[in-house]
């Protein structure tokens, strides 16, 4: 088990980087929405879909 890991350290650190970055993203977007900013990052005034997109 002990050589296992050994020979493919290098792919269990990179694999759990992209974990640790995956969750950060997703939290980020998360505490977007809670804070009610969209995924655009512009305002919903102007898009054509403004009305069905979010309810008031």
């Amino acid at each position: 088990m002990l050589t296992w890991i050994s020979e493919n350290l290098g792919t269990i650190l990179i694999t759990i980087g992209l974990v640790i970055l995956l969750a950060l993203i997703v939290l980020s977007l998360i505490r977007d929405r809670k804070k009610g900013k969209t995924s655009c990052g512009c305002g919903c005034a102007h898009c054509a879909m403004h009305c069905a997109c979010h309810e008031k």
